[in-house]
């Protein structure tokens, strides 16, 4: 049984973690959570440790999006980090992902994930996010908004 309770609580942590972002203008985050409800990861979107983020041209479009590690990404990277199994863990993000978060996410094991129902996708990544939902419906990976 599903507890929506807690579902929006995790989501409020990631919408807490996405406003750590120095992104300009959209800050995601993501968190990883067991099943016993243990936060296992955390992530947001932002340039990898140690590169600079306080250049200006390195936040401008299309630029940027070489520098950006997405949300879901450094959330799974984060656990790696630090030796955490995500296997069969739910992800709580504050935008629906990409495919290449997607791949990520499937690939680290993650079963579930769970997006706020009422953020706003940007008509740039529309495709992106559909091929997302694909691929989520045929590895099993349950979508979610909260």
């Amino acid at each position: 049984m599903i507890d929506k309770k807690w579902d929006k609580r995790f989501l409020e942590v990631a919408t807490l973690v996405a406003s750590w972002s120095k992104d300009r203008s959209t800050q995601v985050g993501a968190v990883v959570v067991g099943s016993k409800k243990e936060i296992r990861a955390m992530g947001y979107n932002g340039f990898p440790r140690g590169v600079n983020d306080d250049i200006d041209e390195r936040h401008e479009r299309p630029v940027k999006y070489d520098f950006t590690e997405h949300a879901e990404r450094n959330a799974i990277y984060n656990a790696c980090y630090t030796g955490v199994s995500l296997d069969n863990c739910t992800i709580y993000v504050t935008h629906v992902p990409c495919s290449d978060c997607a791949r990520a996410i499937i690939q680290s094991g993650i079963k579930r994930v769970v997006v706020k129902g009422d953020n706003q996708l940007r008509a740039s990544w529309q495709t992106s996010s559909e091929i997302a939902a694909a691929m989520f419906k045929e590895t099993n990976v349950e979508l979610d908004a909260v």
